[in-house]
């Protein structure tokens, strides 16, 4: 036995000639409450308020932004500014190596310091020659 699969869910149908129920509501709304506006304020003092009304209206009505329904994006925005925000910060690598170099050669500068040590360029490079030349002596001793 064979079923018909329904197809096109997310279409809404037209009730109200070209307007679905929904769209038919915004506009509908949007003049009635723009109706009220003239009739309590009148034209002259009414009409900023009117026109944004007849604006925000007609935007929920034919404005879809990425085609999806305008009301969406109030709805995100409304979501964004009453909710909580995680935010969430990467550091550099080159700034913790930076960190980590600052803070090893503080370290260093420290225990010398307590040693009463200090060396200058040329002493600390003649101690590193002198650490090479020694490593590389036992290893020909060793390989011999």
């Amino acid at each position: 036995m064979q079923f018909k699969v329904p197809q096109f869910l997310d279409i809404e149908d037209k009730i109200f000639g070209p307007f679905t129920f929904r769209e038919f509501v915004y506009l509908a709304g949007g003049a009635g409450l723009c109706f009220v506006l003239y009739k309590l304020l009148g034209l002259i003092w009414g009409a900023i308020p009117i026109l944004a009304i007849a604006g925000f209206s007609l935007m929920l009505t034919f404005y879809r932004p990425n085609n999806k329904p305008f009301i969406n994006m109030i709805e995100a925005g409304f979501k964004y500014f009453t909710k909580n925000k995680l935010y969430i910060w990467k550091k550099d690598k080159d700034k913790i190596k930076n960190d980590r170099m600052r803070i090893a050669n503080e370290s260093k500068n420290e225990a010398m310091g307590e040693l009463g040590m200090k060396l200058s360029g040329s002493k600390l490079r003649d101690l590193a020659w002198s650490l090479d030349v020694l490593d590389l002596s036992k290893q020909k001793d060793s390989n011999v």
